[in-house]
Formats: C-alpha cells, structure tokens, sequence
C-alpha cells in the first residue's frame, strides 16, 4: 500500500476514443490525473465528458485507446479480474444488483467467485458488510425488487466492500434517492471512509454531495482534467463549464455550502 497522500491511482496521457460507422469520438485527450490515498475525489462534468467511461477503465472493464493506468503502482490490465475486485469496489450507479438472487447472495458473490473459502465463512462476511452498510439482518433475505433505492444503494456498497478493497469507486451514489436517504447515504460513505481507510473516487453532479464529502474534485471538459483542486479551488478557476456548473443557477447554494463545509476550502 502507498502511504498517506501517495498516489493510489495515476492516469497518464489517456486517450478514449469510439468509432461508429458514421464518425469517430474522442472522449479524453491527453488526460492525466492522479488519485492520492485517503482523499475522496470527485469527478465532475458535463454529458459525454467521460465520466463513467474514466471510472470503467480504473477498474478495468474498458480499455483506453492509449495510454496508462495504474493502480496501487501496478498497470490496471495486468491486475486481473480477480486481483481488481480484491482491490477495487465499484458502487455502480443504479446498484446493479443481480434481480434472481437475495440481498445475501448479491453481497456474497464476489467472494464466492473466489471458490476458496467455505460457504458458511462467505454467509459470514456477507452479514458482516450487510450490517455495516446499515442493513438489517431480515434484509439478507428479500429480493432487490422489494428493497427502496436506498436499500439498494446500501446492498452495492457492501458488495462493493465485500473484498475489504483499499479504493472504491462510486458512480452517482445519491442519484434518484430522496433528501433523507442521500442524507443518511453520505454520512455513512463519511463514516466507512474513515473506519475503513478508505481512498474513494466518486462521479457526482450533486452540489451538497460534492462539497460534503469531497476533498478534491477533478473537473472534465475540453476532454480532460482542466483543473483538480479543493472545491473552494475549483470554483474561482476562470472556465466556461466550472461557471456554468458551480455559478450559474446553483451558485448561491454553492457559495453556502462552501461555508456550511470549512473543510471545503
């Protein structure tokens, strides 16, 4: 493991690029970012910048067209599946919950994957993280269609958590949940971050979300990270988007949140 502040992930140079029969897109250009251990990051940007498709390729599940990432020092595709979920959770933006398994199963399937520990060990660690995630025991039971959204949000994290992964991504982890339940979402993220040493990278357009948490963001435009800095940073950087996303219509929320989170500046 890298030490506090070390980097966990480093990008360098990444081009992503997609080919239609029509035309050909370039999504990142020369993109380079690096993720330190024990931050919390944020990525934000606007539609089509290749927010999600940057998150896919730190776990591996896409391939960059050219350059490198490496994660814990090691290049991503030679890590291997079973080595990336050991080492990498991924929240997936609507949970991605497996629908003909119960809650236990979706939490216990990476680990049974594995097929190298005993399955009452397995149902073990299983209701270990379900509780942890802030899960009753009669959850383990019910199927992801009888779960609320955040339920099913709750039941990702601790899959996503199952492997005890050093970084863990997050892709819109507040999306579609009501005040409340994104309230509660983020304290837990909160607490998890500090109990588990966690270094989280997070794709999130929510202002209360972005300034709660986060320690830097990393904005994407003109196809790459124009800026990563603190939020209090980030907002006086002079560029189209960041006006337009933390000063347009939104800005006098995010003028209080930069006061309501001092740690924000």
């Amino acid at each position: 493991m890298p030490a506090e502040g070390q980097a966990m992930v480093e990008i360098r140079q990444l081009w992503s690029v997609f080919q239609t029969p029509e035309r050909r897109f370039v999504v990142h250009q020369d993109l380079n970012l690096t993720v330190r251990r024990g931050e919390i990051l944020s990525i934000v940007g606007g539609s089509g910048s290749g927010k999600t498709v940057l998150l896919r390729q730190i776990l591996g599940l896409e391939t960059p067209a050219r350059g490198e990432i490496r994660v814990l020092g090691q290049p991503v595709e030679q890590i291997g599946r079973h080595g990336a979920s050991s080492r990498i959770g991924m929240l997936f933006q609507h949970g991605a919950l497996f629908s003909a398994f119960t809650v236990l199963e979706n939490i216990a399937f990476p680990l049974r994957e594995l097929k190298t520990l005993p399955s009452s060990l397995v149902r073990e660690a299983a209701m270990v993280k379900l509780q942890m995630v802030g899960l009753k025991p009669e959850d383990a039971y019910k199927m992801p269609a009888d779960l609320s959204g955040g339920m099913i949000k709750r039941a990702a994290l601790a899959r996503a958590l199952i492997m005890d992964p050093p970084l863990l991504l997050l892709d819109e982890p507040t999306a579609g949940l009501d005040p409340d339940s994104s309230d509660g979402f983020v304290a837990l993220l909160r607490s998890l971050h500090r109990d588990m040493e966690l270094t989280v990278v997070m794709v999130s357009h929510d202002l209360d979300t972005l300034f709660e948490v986060s320690t830097r963001i990393a904005v994407l435009a003109d196809k790459r990270v124009i800026i990563a800095a603190s939020p209090k940073d980030v907002i006086a950087f002079q560029h189209p988007f960041i006006h337009d996303f933390f000063l347009g219509e939104r800005g006098q929320r995010a003028m209080e949140l930069l006061r309501e989170y001092p740690f924000a500046v």
